[in-house]
């Protein structure tokens, strides 16, 4: 597996995003199985070359995560800067359709009958409106449409193409979240969920069965791994 992010954080939104050391350590806990990657899902060329890294040393592309998202919000959309639309649908929208600009070529290379996967984030946020959180809603529903659009192009090819709206997970987006409403911590999010916060493996666990050939049946739709939040 090659991992990537781009280790530096964005102005655009008001908090710390993952670091050069934090996707060193992830790597560096699975050392036979997971390269580290550094670049921005909003660079086509740079995910173009993990794609190219992955086919090298793997032997080619089984499956694609598009997992990057920020948070940002906590105003109305009109007294919103525009800075934080351009960052959600930067990183929400446009990497989503970033991935699969240069992974779904490398998914189309394998040898028939392929089991290939695509799979994107999306957020119970795609489903739901939240308070303050119109641009964030907006770019949720957006990778939906992409994943429903993705799943027609690929349509006989035997890639499936889903989506995740994982609900409020342990993460610090999360937190970050909970900045956004001016609450005292994230746990504040357990009561809209019928089973309490998520644990990140739990979606983790989503993520890997949608990129299992056993998940043949599903394309073009998505898994609620949100505890509850849309039910």
């Amino acid at each position: 597996m090659v991992a990537v992010d781009r280790c530096a954080d964005d102005p655009r939104v008001p908090y710390p995003l993952a670091t050069r050391a934090d996707l060193e350590s992830l790597a560096a806990g699975h050392p036979d199985a997971v390269l580290d990657f550094v670049a921005d899902v909003q660079d086509v060329d740079a995910l173009r070359e993990a794609v190219a890294l992955a086919e090298q040393r793997f032997g080619g592309l089984d499956a694609a995560v598009a997992a990057a998202g920020v948070i940002a919000g906590g105003k109305p959309l009109w007294e919103a800067p525009a800075t934080e639309w351009e960052a959600l649908f930067g990183v929400c929208v446009t990497g989503v359709a970033n991935l699969a600009r240069a992974a779904i070529p490398a998914l189309l290379r394998q040898e028939e009958p392929r089991s290939g996967r695509f799979v994107a984030v999306a957020s119970s946020a795609a489903h739901r409106g939240l308070l303050h959180l119109a641009g964030y809603n907006a770019a949720k529903h957006a990778v939906v449409g992409l994943v429903k659009g993705l799943a027609h192009d690929l349509a006989g090819t035997g890639i499936c193409v889903t989506a995740v709206s994982p609900g409020s997970t342990r993460t610090a987006m999360l937190e970050a979240s909970a900045q956004l409403y001016d609450l005292p911590s994230a746990d504040e999010f357990a009561t809209h969920q019928l089973t309490g916060l998520l644990d990140p493996d739990e979606v983790a666990a989503a993520v890997s069965w949608l990129c299992s050939p056993d998940s043949s049946a599903l394309t073009g739709t998505v898994l609620h791994a949100d505890g509850g939040f849309t039910a």
